[in-house]
């Protein structure tokens, strides 16, 4: 399991370039014009983790499977997205099904590339973008709460629950704030997803600069990175043009071409890592002699959860999970030695899964 991530943006930001990246296609074409995204371009992506291989060469395994994340490539909004300009329903429909929001912010000037406003103002595109997200958000919540009303006053508690939810929400919104900042419990959670908002999405910006700014960023960038820090949100630095370039390259020259910009690795690590981070997923492994193979579950995921992810007959069945440490398993080659010095544990199914837990589950058919 991983997590699908829509990456929304003003027209001409750079968004269909960095997904061409990201997935190492050319599925999204990428073209000087609004809109040259019609249909939301879907691609998976291989979440590099270097732990993979050091568990693969001491398990001996045949093959090594990484788990994915899964983008969405959504076309350009513009402003009134929200009462339907552009093509901003489908759009705004696009985004209601995934889980986080990558929002490409241009932090970068290119006289042939234009800009849908005319101007490069990062902190600007934000605006508009999360304005017309608030403003499809009220009208949906609006709509909603006649009904719920009546049922309230037909003693619904279900309903009640609801509408409280959504007054809350509202209050946010009509002050010009997303419905992410709600203030909730956590048994009202479930109910808060349900509402389907579009701001309640977690968002991770991708500060989309020239390629002479890819190691360090510049000034528009440092605008959005002060933008996320305030409002609780993830940001990363990265060059939609050198992405692109990399993701033609053998894997032997992308090393070489990384250092000779001033990088340590692509841009695809950073965005990983902040889009987990930002999402709070964590990754356990299984390993053996067919497969090493990594597995994502949410940060506070308990090991039945953990097995059902490989299979339900697993979560259904689940007895008790032997549990290795990744450094642990490293460090004692494999199971056998961290059996031996006493690092193998047996977790039952109120253990909940660190990141990195090498895991082998036992289960009752």
């Amino acid at each position: 399991m991983g997590f699908k991530c829509g990456i929304v943006g003003l027209p001409n930001v750079g968004k269909s370039t960095l997904f061409n990246a990201l997935t190492q296609t050319a599925a999204a074409q990428a073209a000087n014009y609004p809109f040259c995204t019609i249909e939301p371009n879907v691609g998976e992506v291989a979440v590099p983790d270097t732990r993979l291989a050091a568990l693969a060469t001491i398990a001996g395994s045949a093959e090594i499977i990484p788990t994915r994340l899964t983008f969405v490539d959504i076309a350009g909004l513009v402003r009134g997205a929200s009462k339907g300009e552009g093509l901003g329903n489908q759009f705004l429909a696009n985004i209601r099904e995934v889980d986080a929001i990558a929002h490409v912010v241009r932090c970068f000037e290119d006289g042939e590339v234009t800009h849908v406003e005319g101007r490069i103002d990062p902190i600007a595109d934000i605006e508009t973008i999360e304005t017309e997200l608030m403003l499809a958000d009220l009208e949906s919540l609006e709509k909603r709460v006649s009904s719920l009303e009546k049922r309230v006053r037909g003693a619904d508690k279900e309903a009640k629950e609801a509408l409280e939810l959504i007054e809350r929400a509202l209050f946010l919104l009509r002050e010009g704030k997303p419905a992410r900042l709600v203030p909730r419990k956590s048994e009202e959670e479930k109910a808060f997803r349900m509402l389907c908002l579009l701001t309640s999405k977690p968002v991770l910006y991708v500060c989309n600069v020239d390629e002479s700014a890819a190691d360090k960023g510049n000034a528009y960038s440092a605008l959005v990175l002060q933008r996320a820090l305030e409002e609780g949100a993830k940001a990363v630095v990265v060059s939609a043009k050198i992405e692109s370039e990399i993701a033609v390259l053998p894997a032997e020259e992308q090393a070489e071409y990384l250092s000779a910009v001033g990088l340590t690795e692509p841009g695809l690590n950073r965005v990983i890592r902040a889009g987990y981070e930002l999402l709070g997923l964590v990754t356990f492994f299984t390993a053996g002699p067919k497969e090493t193979r990594a597995w994502t579950v949410t940060e506070g995921a308990k090991a039945p959860q953990a097995a059902g992810v490989i299979h339900t007959d697993f979560e259904k069945g689940f007895i008790r999970a032997e549990t290795i440490a990744y450094d642990d398993y490293v460090a004692l080659k494999g199971e056998t030695g961290a059996r031996d010095a006493g690092k193998l544990r047996l977790e039952g199914k109120e253990y909940v899964v660190a990141d990195g837990d090498v895991l082998h589950f036992r289960f009752a058919n």
